[in-house]
């Protein structure tokens, strides 16, 4: 893993794969980190060059005490991008990753070659709500709210059969930097993505998981309406964290997806 410094901040990242292929490039979700897609990796083999880091704030992002939007989170991937000298790359990104995504997509769609939107949203109020997590994190960390977050994001009975998987999200969630997560409950708030979505040129597959109750499929359809080339893969028995608790599905439909979209590399 290497470190990068972009307007300031330091950002962890993971660059792998063979030099001359396509680059995709992961953006993590709320509370997590990019070890969350370790579980898609395998299924993409080595037919693509992969991009993971740590959204600021998150595992070893650095973050700053100020308000942020989901513009300066794109900003984020973009200048990571800039500095690694990719031009071009598929975009991937789930629930605020999948945020980022978008907001990258829609301001600068010359850079991206796809965008793959998973468990997200492009409006998720109430802003007052996630105020009040952000407080709630700041003055107890994200021990309080752990619980009932790991709940949301998996189906029942994926504890008992996935353990370590479970223990390993749990781990990260409470280690991530309480201000860096309040910060980010902040920019999920205000943010509206819905106007900017027909900017969004590239191919775009957005999956939903059918258990989903923070981003359900309805959100995910109202993505894409907005986007001329969207397609949409509701996967069944998936919650909020579908890339980890569906890793090979949530992979499978990704590989093949890059796949017929490997013109676009040229």
């Amino acid at each position: 893993m290497s470190q990068i410094a972009i307007g300031g901040l330091t950002f962890r990242y993971v660059l792998a794969g063979p030099e001359d292929a396509p680059v995709v490039a992961f953006s993590n979700s709320l509370g997590a980190t990019l070890e969350m897609w370790d579980g898609v990796l395998p299924v993409l083999g080595d037919r693509f060059r992969t991009l993971r880091y740590d959204t600021r704030g998150h595992g070893g992002s650095q973050t700053r005490d100020a308000p942020a939007e989901i513009a300066d989170l794109a900003g984020d991937l973009a200048g990571l991008l800039d500095a690694l000298e990719i031009g071009r790359a598929h975009l991937v990104g789930l629930s605020l990753g999948g945020m980022t995504v978008q907001a990258l997509a829609s301001a600068h769609p010359e850079r991206v070659l796809s965008a793959t939107l998973m468990a997200t949203a492009a409006h998720l109020p109430s802003a007052q709500s996630w105020n009040e997590r952000a407080d709630t994190v700041r003055s107890q960390g994200t021990g309080a709210v752990v619980e009932a977050t790991l709940g949301r994001w998996f189906t029942p009975g994926f504890a008992e059969r996935a353990p370590e998987a479970i223990q390993a999200v749990r781990a990260r969630f409470l280690a991530c930097d309480r201000v860096g997560y309040a910060v980010c409950c902040g920019a999920i708030g205000r943010m509206d993505l819905r106007p900017v979505l027909p900017a969004i040129t590239a191919p775009t597959l957005v999956i939903a998981g059918r258990d989903d109750s923070s981003t359900p499929p309805a959100m995910a359809e109202e993505i894409c309406r907005g986007i001329a080339q969207a397609e949409l893969v509701v996967l069944p028995r998936a919650a909020h964290l579908l890339a980890v608790e569906r890793a090979g599905a949530a992979g499978g439909y990704l590989r093949a997806f890059l796949e017929r979209n490997a013109a676009s590399d040229a």
